[in-house]
């Protein structure tokens, strides 16, 4: 199983989402930013370091959001969804096709990876 983290923020009432690129796995579905832990780093480190690749923020990392176990095709990963808060910059598309931010009314307009649509319904029915 893969260990994978994930990050909700917010700005007001939007969160920030993610296009994968279109020479990765799940194409061009949006996600939240993150990306898998590596070996010898906390959830919270993996975090921090990955959005600092991808987006060029600094992030502050709060409390788990949800677990999620999704099986893919190619691999079965284990995602933990923080709450977490922009403490420096403004995100900058590093890897991403695209990025956004988005009303949680705005959800269905998006195609997310699978792994994420749980965690969406939760937003759904608590936002």
């Amino acid at each position: 199983m893969v260990e994978v983290v994930a990050a909700l923020i917010w700005d007001n009432d939007k969160f920030l989402i993610c296009q994968r690129p279109a020479h990765k796995a799940r194409p061009l579905l949006w996600e939240f930013v993150g990306g898998k832990v590596e070996p010898g780093e906390t959830k919270e480190q993996a975090l921090i370091r990955e959005c600092r690749e991808e987006l060029a923020l600094s992030l502050r990392v709060g409390d788990v959001f949800m677990d999620v176990v999704h099986e893919y095709p190619d691999m079965t990963v284990h995602l933990t969804l923080f709450h977490a808060a922009v403490a420096e910059g403004i995100p900058v598309k590093r890897e991403h096709n695209d990025i956004r931010w988005i009303t949680v009314g705005e959800i269905p307009r998006y195609e997310f990876c699978p792994a994420d649509r749980e965690i969406l319904e939760k937003l759904q029915k608590t936002g």
